[in-house]
């Protein structure tokens, strides 16, 4: 089996993290070149609201820069010896935007934790992992990582 290049969509959680061994161990085992990939969720389309668009295109400026410089201290320890690393920021729907990003690229592998959330928590909040592995064009990892009390 040939993986020339590895997903890891992260929301940037201390659980996300733990997944991130996973895709830094695959990537040195295949030498391969490594998505990390961060979607920002349409605010609009969560809330249902209109918003002025000079007031939402200013906001989602801010936190795009916020979360590409989250993005670019994220994992360092675990990809200290990784050099084929791209860290990417985007904004839409993420189970959306994932699926489109690894069709895009033609990505081999998808690693993605999951909460692993039960009951109504699962209703109001979906499971991004579920969805990726129904739709993905490629292979799945998920894992279900520890629940961490902040």
């Amino acid at each position: 089996m040939e993986i020339k290049s590895i997903l890891f969509p992260t929301d940037l959680s201390e659980g996300s993290t733990q997944a991130l061994q996973y895709a830094a161990d695959l990537v040195k085992f295949y030498g391969s070149k490594l998505y990390i990939l961060h979607v920002i969720q349409d605010i609009s389309d969560s809330i249902g609201w209109y918003v002025p668009h000079p007031s939402i295109d200013s906001l989602y400026k801010d936190i795009v820069k916020d979360a590409q410089k989250e993005l670019d201290r994220y994992g360092i320890e675990e990809l200290r010896k990784t050099k084929n690393v791209d860290r990417i920021v985007i904004k839409g729907r993420p189970h959306e935007e994932i699926i489109k990003f690894a069709n895009e690229k033609k990505i081999d592998l998808i690693i993605i934790g999951t909460h692993g959330r039960k009951g109504m928590d699962r209703i109001l909040f979906g499971s991004t992992a579920a969805y990726v592995v129904r739709h993905a064009p490629c292979s799945v990892l998920t894992g279900r990582f520890p629940i961490y009390k902040g």
